[in-house]
């Protein structure tokens, strides 16, 4: 695996929860401090610290410190990469999507079979 991989694997990793997802479009409004990223979450803080600390890992996030308060700020650039990586796929139209969601349906039905 490259080091491209590792980074695309670990942004896409970060993105699959729905409170980093949360944590990072709020962070595209602007820098914020740790407390007032957790405040509309009903999750301690120490949860959100967690979910910071993948966001950072995985280099979406920046972590300063000002004296007692830390701030975080989105690295918007880290973003690229899977950005560029869906756009390879193009659009798709509808009847693309039935296709898919046919198959999806096929592999459900597949799984359920099994023991």
């Amino acid at each position: 695996m490259t080091d491209a991989d590792a980074q695309l694997d670990a942004t896409f990793a970060a993105l699959a929860d729905p409170t980093r997802r949360a944590i990072v479009a709020r962070l595209l409004s602007g820098d914020c401090t740790v407390g007032d990223l957790a405040e509309p979450f009903e999750i301690s803080l120490a949860a959100v610290s967690k979910h910071l600390a993948i966001l950072t890992r995985a280099g979406l996030v920046i972590q300063t410190r000002a004296g007692r308060v830390k701030w975080c700020r989105l690295d918007i650039h880290s973003l690229r990469p899977a950005a560029v990586w869906m756009e390879a796929f193009g659009s798709f139209d509808a009847q693309d999507l039935e296709a898919l969601e046919t198959l999806l349906g096929t592999f459900e039905d597949t799984e359920q079979d099994v023991p």
